[in-house]
């Protein structure tokens, strides 16, 4: 037991400290451009909001090579890992294309969109440095599950952490103009992100051929060839994960449109509360991905006693998670409005949705975790069918009825995210536990 729980962690919190330092450049950014423009942050509100969706669907179709890389790793077939990182390189390109075509449609109906005309020369440019660094957010998530389902968690992390740093700098001395630099503001800020997601992408390119670390799974890349049989595979697995991940963003996103309908003060501690959240998220889903590299090693080994072992002992450190970051938040949820802005309503409504925002942390643990799991034995497909359901059949429509037809208001949407996750985390674990089931003895 004591083994599981400390290979779990040592996967784990190195990719859970790279999520953090995506969420601390989150913040800096926002502080740094908020400082130099609110017009400029609105503009970047919107932006950002736009791409989030395209990053998280992407990064999900990624995720479709862990189980992939983790069980060939399991069965020590080094070479073939690295025939399967190739072609997974090559269809996250031709995802890469697919996004940027989607988004340059969305950047050609921005006049339309209904925005303030004083946000359309903020948001054009931003936008377009965004886009172009779209390819690199998909190579990057390749070489990433890649080093995650061999195990060697800590070179991502890494990579992420200088990479965020580097942005941090960057946007200091672009937005502000410092060091010789022109003041550039929120293009200054895309420039900088533009540019550390391709020195990221190079750190690890040259990591892998030109450093011995990955010697052995460099011959197989080289002798490797795309092919249809793995191009199926990953598409197999990595388009039911991206929707599923895509699904359960837009319930969020459609339910801030609702919240946006009550007014400006509950859009805005909607805005706080999920910076708040994805704090509690992005720990989970670090941990999460720890859980299912794990059992897709124990997959490819034909271990199924391991496989539900680590599923279970997963949970309960992502539960610990749950204590760790659900304490502090409620002894401090009078005060954490107050973190964010001077404006008292906005801080007592942020208290008031504490409330169904813990109660929802248990529902998010589990589908994390149990999402995670059936990603590590190869079993995506129902997952699209079980978020469609949990989100767009029951989270939305009851956002809707809790917030407006029973008068419920903020809290009441808030209060319908406890059932769509904890329903998805439900159907997750049942399919969970009807395909890792031991065959009943015939003796």
């Amino acid at each position: 037991m004591k083994q599981h729980y400390r290979t779990l962690l040592s996967l784990g919190i190195p990719i859970v400290i790279g999520q953090i330092g995506v969420i601390i450049l989150g913040f800096a950014d926002t502080l740094m451009i908020g400082h130099h423009s609110t017009t400029e942050l609105a503009a970047a509100s919107f932006v950002n909001n736009m791409f989030n969706l395209a990053i998280i669907f992407s990064t999900g179709f990624s995720y479709g090579l862990t189980p992939i890389v983790g069980s060939l790793f399991g069965r020590g077939q080094r070479s073939e890992v690295g025939w399967a990182l190739k072609n997974s390189l090559a269809a996250n390109s031709l995802l890469a294309i697919l996004v940027c075509g989607a988004m340059a449609g969305v950047y050609a109906s921005i006049p339309h969109m209904g925005q303030p005309e004083e946000l359309i020369p903020y948001i054009q440019p931003y936008f377009l440095i965004l886009l172009a660094s779209i390819p690199f957010v998909l190579w990057f998530n390749g070489f990433k599950q890649f080093a995650d389902g061999i195990t060697d968690t800590k070179i991502p992390m890494w990579i992420l952490l200088c990479g965020n740093v580097l942005n941090i700098i960057g946007n200091y001395v672009l937005i502000y103009g410092k060091m010789g630099f022109p003041e550039l503001g929120l293009s200054g800020a895309g420039i900088s992100t533009l540019f550390s997601r391709i020195l990221m992408v190079i750190a690890f390119i040259v990591l892998f051929f030109m450093t011995d670390r990955y010697k052995e799974y460099r011959q197989g890349f080289s002798r490797g060839k795309v092919n249809k049989a793995e191009f199926v595979q990953l598409n197999k697995l990595g388009w039911p994960i991206a929707g599923q991940m895509g699904m359960e963003t837009a319930s969020f996103s459609l339910s801030a449109i609702m919240i946006g309908w009550l007014g400006s003060m509950e859009l805005a501690s909607y805005q706080i509360m999920m910076a708040v959240s994805q704090v509690c998220f992005m720990m989970y889903y670090g941990m999460g991905a720890a859980v299912s590299v794990r059992i897709s090693n124990f997959h490819g080994q034909g271990d199924m006693e391991n496989v539900r072992r680590t599923a279970r002992y997963g949970f309960h450190i992502i539960l610990v998670m749950l204590l760790m970051t659900g304490i502090p938040i409620f002894l401090l949820r009078n005060h954490i409005g107050g973190w964010f802005t001077d404006n008292d309503t906005v801080s007592a409504m942020v208290a008031s949705v504490i409330y169904p925002f813990l109660f929802y942390q248990f529902g998010d643990a589990l589908q994390i975790n149990f999402a995670n799991s059936l990603r590590g034995i190869a079993d995506v497909k129902p997952m699209l069918l079980y978020a469609f359901i949990a989100y767009f059949v029951i989270s939305l429509p009851a956002g809707y009825i809790f917030g407006f037809v029973l008068d419920g208001g903020l809290t009441g949407v808030w209060m319908a995210f406890p059932f769509g996750l904890t329903s998805a985390g439900v159907m997750y674990w049942l399919r969970f536990r009807k395909k890792t089931r031991p065959f009943p003895s015939k003796n």
